[in-house]
């Protein structure tokens, strides 16, 4: 391996660091008006672009917890971890077709101010409060420690953690106090890194594997090798497991449950994310409905490659580590921490190479961190200083709060990850976010579904649909099976390796979200036929032109032709 660092690496890195920030500065300062407003700083209303909303939306998404998290799923189970990524395209197309319109309907700023508009300023309240200890405890946070891991294994050891953590802080921190503009534009530059930066490493892990076979140095027949050598690893749909199965079969089930979590929190946990989420959907908030669709569905096509990119090399590291040409990157215990796959490969690259990949990394990691801590701030600023604290702030006060409560959230989260307070490490990256957020992933999807296209929801029974979504996730991941026992008509719970059992915690979302949906329709049919409140919509808001409807024949061709082959 090639663990050290040159002139060339060091200059290209540069480049990146140098770039990125002239480019921020001159958006800041090319855009920006004579007195900066609300709407220009968290919204950048109307001056994003299509292909600046897709590409923030992806550049956002893709961090630390994909190119490490997601890579280190990939090391254990294959392709399968694939689904987060492909399902995401198929509801970013439902995401453009019916629920931007009526956003943009609405003229929202934030998700709080929409549950304000159709339900009331208690559920906004409660919302808000959820997301913010969600953004700044779960997302912030994994994203900082996975991000400083993985740059610290790279460059020179575990010394070297938390000055990167605090540096990764800062850049983020720089980037978004020029507002969504700057965050937007500069996204446009990190996603082109990221994406040049991964192919490289997919391209020279395919390599490495090419030439541990005697193959050359050939990336298809490294990936031929990889699916011969690593079969159990391109399945996209495990068996469920049976009493004879073995234990490194079942925690592959546990964690990515087979066809089962296409029926439970697959769809879920992306409707969530990608649709009644502040962070993702603040970037097309401020467009057209035309570019916020345009740009929603480029996102969608953007996001069938990031598997090329984030999970491929974990099979790389799996298959070279099983083949023995990964022993360095062994732990005391002997146990490959497949959180370092990514890393692993990135000590082989070339320099020059070695200093691209880590821009790209880079790249990934402050994009989110960005765009996180911009969404925190619009909705710290705008649905609680604003609504319950100081109503008279004028447009200059609420900037100047807004870019205070980066600082505050970034802090707190360097605080929060110094020392892992939260055990992110031992959960596992990518599970860690998908686990945690899954727990009020069942409520926000059942609330913004019926709010949205049910005129006779109300808000007690939003309420309780939170709430009780929240509840029934605690309780079917730690307490189902002490309760009901491991197997019921309606879970199967299955040995954790540990002395217990566990409910997969995708499976886990689709029963808590079936339970909070049947709660809110019961609880909406004793009151009024028609909500006050409810949004008039008509089928008109859904006609899609035949550009658009191109764009999403084309995605689902692709997707479709991707589950055929790796079934």
């Amino acid at each position: 391996m090639q663990n050290a660092f040159n002139t060339l690496d060091l200059a290209v890195f540069l480049v990146y660091i140098v770039g990125v920030s002239a480019y921020g500065y001159y958006v800041y300062r090319s855009k920006q008006k004579a007195q900066m407003d609300t709407k220009d700083y968290f919204l950048a209303e109307g001056s994003l672009t299509w292909w600046a909303i897709g590409a923030s939306m992806i550049a956002s998404n893709i961090s630390a917890e994909q190119f490490i998290g997601m890579s280190g799923n990939g090391f254990q189970v294959g392709v399968a971890v694939a689904a987060y990524e492909w399902v995401a395209a198929i509801i970013l197309i439902i995401v453009a077709v019916f629920f931007m319109p009526i956003y943009l309907k609405q003229k929202i700023y934030t998700m709080p101010q929409f549950l304000e508009q159709r339900y009331n300023a208690a559920l906004s309240l409660i919302m808000s409060i959820f997301w913010l200890f969600l953004y700044v405890l779960v997302n912030l946070t994994s994203i900082l420690y996975l991000g400083a891991l993985a740059i610290s294994n790279l460059v020179g050891g575990g010394e070297s953690f938390h000055l990167i953590m605090v540096a990764l802080a800062v850049f983020a921190l720089i980037i978004t106090l020029g507002g969504m503009k700057v965050v937007g534009y500069t996204d446009v530059v990190q996603v082109t890194v990221l994406i040049v930066g991964g192919l490289a490493t997919t391209y020279l892990a395919l390599t490495l594997v090419s030439e541990k076979f005697g193959l050359g140095s050939s990336a298809i027949a490294g990936f031929n090798a990889m699916m011969s050598d690593a079969g159990d690893h391109f399945h996209m749909i495990f068996d469920k497991p049976t009493a004879a199965t073995p234990q490194v079969e079942i925690n592959k089930y546990l964690m990515v449950p087979g066809i089962a979590m296409y029926a439970a929190g697959q769809w879920i946990v992306n409707l969530n994310y990608w649709g009644c989420n502040q962070y993702i959907t603040q970037r097309a908030l401020g467009a057209d409905l035309k570019t916020a669709r345009t740009g929603i569905l480029f996102a969608g096509m953007l996001k069938l490659l990031m598997p090329v990119i984030v999970m491929l090399p974990g099979i790389a590291a799996y298959v070279l580590h099983k083949n023995g040409s990964l022993q360095a990157e062994m732990s005391s215990t002997g146990a490959f921490n497949a959180d370092n796959a990514y890393s692993a490969i990135l000590t082989f690259l070339p320099n020059g190479l070695k200093g691209l990949s880590l821009a790209a990394l880079t790249a990934a990691i402050v994009a989110s961190l960005a765009g996180k801590a911009n969404s925190i701030s619009t909705i710290f600023t705008l649905d609680i200083y604003k609504r319950y604290m100081r109503p008279e702030s004028d447009e200059k006060q609420l900037v100047w709060v807004g870019r205070m409560t980066v600082l505050a959230a970034m802090v707190m989260a360097i605080m929060l990850t110094w020392k892992d307070l939260l055990g992110i490490g031992g959960e596992g990256g990518f599970t860690y976010i998908q686990k945690y957020t899954g727990f009020i992933s069942p409520g926000i999807v059942a609330v913004f579904i019926l709010g949205l296209f049910w005129k006779r929801t109300t808000a007690p029974a939003a309420i309780a649909g939170i709430l009780s979504g929240f509840i029934l996730s605690v309780f079917f991941n730690n307490y189902a099976t002490a309760v009901f026992g491991p197997e019921t008509w309606f879970y199967t719970a299955f040995p954790n390796g540990k002395g217990g059992y566990e409910i997969p915690f995708l499976i886990c979302m689709g029963l808590s979200f079936a339970f909070t949906f049947a709660l809110m329709i019961a609880m909406s049919l004793a009151g009024p036929r028609v909500n006050p409140r409810a949004i008039e919509v008509d089928s008109s808001m859904f006609k899609v032109s035949p550009q658009i409807m191109t764009l999403i024949v084309i995605t689902l061709l692709m997707i479709t032709a991707l589950y055929v082959k790796f079934w």
